[in-house]
């Protein structure tokens, strides 16, 4: 049976301290560690995005998951932000998030390559990972690839973790649109069959663009992660002012035409402070 439903969520960051995580992590040397308020939010949306939101968006019908990147924290950039630095702990925090989704995948689960600082060189703590967890192998036998084309009913997709990034909200969505256009190009230049949908990540923040074309529409779409802000993001133009983004997305084939939906969730701003005269 033809699957017309897929499911891509990205950047969980399984191991960081404002990534996804379960409600309990048992440590190396036999400690536990408690989520944070952030993380306990995250637990609640990823469950609910899950248990409610792709069951009605797919309308109980069975769907395909791609994991598109940087599922793991890894030890990056002189971080100190990690709940345990050890690999074999953030696989174990990894394991719990991811494979529950697996399991109920019965449309097959796909994994793409992330960063490096995250994934490691050539992605290798995501290939055992997903090896071990059952992902469906490339041609070539990678358990986690750099891209993936996908059919999703009369859509052709193609979906891989990068996209180029703005300090400036006023220009959020020119690599998304880039990344639409150039795929075109290509598929002219090499007289190939053009994308419907193109999937990006990377960013932690939704986009999408959509145009009219022959087939309906075609759509290049980024999706939210599942992480907090990080002190890197804290200080970056175009990330300090705004609010994190969690969430993900969903390709459908309907009756007439394939489209897009989207599930976002956001943190609410920092607590507005009242001075008031202080008393011994």
């Amino acid at each position: 049976m033809d699957i017309n439903n897929l499911i891509i969520v990205s950047d969980t960051h399984c191991g960081c301290q404002v990534g996804l995580c379960p409600p309990k992590v048992k440590l190396d040397h036999g400690g536990y560690y408690g989520l944070s308020a952030i993380q306990q939010h995250l637990w609640g949306w990823w469950n609910l995005f899950w248990s409610d939101w792709v069951p009605m968006v797919t309308r109980g019908e069975p769907y395909a998951v791609v994991a598109n990147g940087d599922v793991m924290d890894h030890r990056h950039h002189n971080a100190t932000t990690q709940i345990s630095q050890n690999p074999a702990v953030q696989k174990k925090i990894c394991s719990a998030v991811w494979k529950p989704i697996i399991d109920n995948a019965k449309g097959g689960f796909y994994a793409i390559r992330g960063t490096e600082s995250h994934s490691g060189k050539s992605s290798h703590n995501e290939e055992t990972f997903f090896e071990s967890l059952g992902a469906i192998p490339d041609e070539g036998g990678n358990f986690a690839r750099y891209d993936l084309n996908i059919r999703v009913g009369n859509a052709l997709c193609n979906i891989l973790h990068h996209i180029g990034t703005t300090g400036s909200m006023h220009y959020e969505t020119t690599a998304v649109m880039k990344e639409l256009t150039e795929s075109f190009t290509e598929a002219a230049r090499w007289r190939d069959e053009p994308f419907d949908v193109v999937v990006r990540s990377h960013r932690h923040r939704f986009s999408e663009i959509r145009l009219a074309t022959a087939n309906g529409y075609a759509y290049s779409v980024v999706t939210p992660g599942w992480q907090g802000k990080t002190p890197f993001v804290w200080r970056l133009p175009g990330g300090r002012m705004a609010r994190p983004q969690f969430g993900g997305i969903l390709i459908r084939q309907g009756n007439e035409e394939f489209f897009t939906r989207n599930r976002v969730w956001t943190l609410p701003r920092t607590k507005t402070e009242i001075p008031t005269v202080r008393t011994k």
